[in-house]
């Protein structure tokens, strides 16, 4: 087990060498000038000099040569040096570790929403197979599929103003604080995320329950005179659920960045919120930082779940 982290782990140094490699890259060749918009009026007319525009490209390293540049935000990410904000003169990491928890928290209740619901209405499905309760769900199941996240916020929004004169809540408050506004704050965007989790989580489900009540064991068991339900919760459930937990860690990661839009739509000041702003304004420190975080944060559910297997399926060995 201990070798086979440690050769995941060594795998990852190149995969997010190539990331910083193509985000740094992407983000040189978008249109425009940092160093202009930072000088711009709010009208957008330029009314610096040349000398102040040059002065200010260099107290900001942006006339330093590309290869330069790279080497240097490299240096500094592995130093836990993640640069500053070339607009507010910030560090790049007091602002992610503010807005860090409030994508967290959204992410992972909406996962735990797409989890909770999608693994008994698949379960549900496939005992009842071919039934109007099956074809119902999986109705339902390809609805949310279907259906773009973003679309459905802005539907959410439009339906609660005509309909009942509601707006949703701006600003974000902490759970540990004022837990009834936090609740009231991202309710929305979890459920929304959470239900694009839900319908994948429970057609997964509903497949995998299909296969494993048709093995033998599971006929072994009925002959025996067990209870459907025992069947059901402990010989099929826990074989069923290894491809289920692969997709809920996927999940989870996936909804990270899923929640860029859904933030913005909401107002709920997360990393996608400032991931936005960032990438409108240029802010290159922080465009790059966000990537390389949520890649991170990827590959690293990506190994947990990976360990989870061998306690799902004992028959699984990382020797």
């Amino acid at each position: 087990m201990g070798k086979y982290i440690i050769r995941r782990l060594i795998l990852i140094i190149p995969t997010l060498w190539l990331l910083t490699l193509l985000i740094f890259g992407l983000m040189r060749v978008l249109p425009g000038d940092v160093a202009v918009m930072i000088l711009s009026d709010p009208a957008g007319g330029m009314t610096a000099n040349r000398e102040t525009l040059d002065s200010l490209r260099e107290k900001l390293g942006l006339n330093k040569p590309l290869h330069i540049q790279y080497l240097e935000w490299v240096w500094g990410m592995v130093r836990g040096d993640l640069g500053d904000s070339l607009f507010s003169g910030r560090p790049v990491l007091q602002d992610i570790l503010v807005r860090l928890p409030v994508t967290v928290e959204i992410a992972l209740l909406a996962t735990l929403v797409g989890f909770f619901t999608g693994i008994p209405l698949g379960i549900l499905s496939a005992i009842k197979q071919n039934s109007w309760i099956d074809q119902t769900l999986r109705f339902v199941s390809i609805i949310f599929l279907a259906t773009p996240s973003f679309w459905l916020g802005l539907l959410v929004i439009l339906a609660g103003l005509i309909w009942f004169g509601w707006v949703p809540p701006s600003g974000y408050n902490t759970l540990w604080e004022r837990p009834k506004d936090n609740i009231l704050q991202v309710m929305w965007p979890v459920l929304i995320l959470g239900s694009g989790g839900m319908a994948t989580i429970a057609r997964m489900t509903r497949s995998t329950m299909l296969e494993v009540l048709r093995e033998d064991y599971i006929r072994t068991a009925r002959s025996k005179g067990l209870r459907e339900q025992v069947i059901i919760i402990r010989h099929a459930l826990k074989n069923a659920l290894i491809p289920v937990v692969t997709l809920a860690g996927l999940t989870f990661a996936q909804l990270m960045g899923g929640t860029v839009i859904l933030e913005a739509i909401f107002g709920v000041p997360g990393m996608g919120n400032l991931f936005i702003t960032s990438i409108r304004t240029l802010d290159y420190p922080i465009v790059q930082a966000i990537t390389v975080i949520f890649a991170v944060l990827f590959m690293a559910t990506n190994l947990l779940i990976d360990l989870l297997y061998g306690w799902l399926d004992p028959r699984i060995s990382y020797s």
